[in-house]
């Protein structure tokens, strides 16, 4: 057996790379509460993408040793075809978009299809990898790279969560005459008597306070606020049809203190299930701003930022 090896190293080589590529694409493809990607002609395109990533990867290696140089052009052809990737994401999505009864908002499509551009470079460094150590050094080597890699991707997959950068605490929902607010923060105004007495029943809030001046910032962000609206309405419901503006989730910043109120009306009026699901929704690589890290801000960076 290690005499084949030895003397099919390159083969090896590329067959283990792709096999690791292929698994690290698969670790990294979830369809979660978000029904995305679709199951399972949304996941097949995607797991297919994965095969093409690593076998471009794995095959790079042996190209090199056999200084066919050329070859590497076409990892330049598969990152344009991963931008393209990224290009249907976005239009995919932007045209569901316009049919939720709550949108993502187009900061958080473009996370996504940031997402699955990202994942592709990711299962090409880890089919490379495995294929470079295989064919310098042994198949073991080859193996040991790849889990390497693989914990890596497991690693980088995901980022970092609202519960990072902010309090997240449940909040009395009051309607004042005409006027809504999410604790103390005024949330907008509500004419209609019907509209005023669905939110007295079925409104659900919650206040998010943010741990330094970073996280003030990003929460501000509208793509971010409506994350945040989105995953609500995704996992507990949403109590309105088309056509109702005044029932509608929304945020409100508390202007002195930069706190972000949150109201939502829905299906499931669990307050718990309601904070945890916002501790969990992703922050945005656009919508992060760090104003702690401007030279004449250091001193407020603090761990949580």
């Amino acid at each position: 057996m290690d005499h084949f090896f030895i003397q099919n190293k390159h083969l090896v080589g590329v067959l283990l790379g792709i096999a690791l590529g292929i698994i690290s694409r698969l670790l990294m493809l979830r369809t979660d509460y978000r029904q995305y990607p679709t199951y399972p002609h949304g996941r097949i395109i995607h797991i297919s993408l994965g095969v093409i990533a690593a076998a471009l990867g794995a095959v790079a290696v042996p190209a090199l040793f056999n200084k066919d140089y050329t070859a590497i052009t076409f990892l330049t052809l598969a990152a344009q075809q991963f931008r393209d990737v990224r290009k249907m994401e976005r239009e995919t999505l932007t045209k569901i978009d316009d049919l939720e009864l709550v949108s993502r908002g187009s900061t958080y499509i473009e996370g996504i299809a940031m997402v699955f551009e990202g994942r592709n470079y990711l299962v090409i460094m880890t089919a490379l990898l495995t294929s470079l150590f295989a064919v310098l050094i042994n198949v073991w080597a080859g193996i040991a790279a790849g889990c390497l890699a693989l914990l890596l991707v497991e690693k980088l997959k995901s980022g970092k969560s609202v519960s990072h950068i902010a309090r997240v605490e449940k909040a009395a929902v009051r309607v004042d005459g005409p006027d809504l607010y999410v604790d103390d923060i005024y949330i907008m105004n509500v004419g209609l008597k019907a509209n005023q007495e669905i939110i007295a029943e079925r409104g659900m809030g919650f206040v998010l306070t943010p741990h330094n001046a970073n996280g003030k910032v990003t929460l501000s962000n509208l793509g971010q606020r409506q994350a945040i609206l989105y995953d609500l309405a995704t996992i507990l419901g949403v109590y309105r049809d088309s056509g109702e503006p005044m029932l509608i989730p929304l945020s409100k910043l508390d202007m002195k203190d930069g706190r972000l109120a949150v109201f939502s009306l829905p299906q499931e009026a669990d307050e718990n299930k309601g904070r945890q699901v916002i501790m969990r929704v992703p922050i945005l690589e656009s919508a992060v701003r760090m104003p702690t890290e401007a030279s004449v801000n250091r001193k407020g960076a603090g761990e949580n930022g």
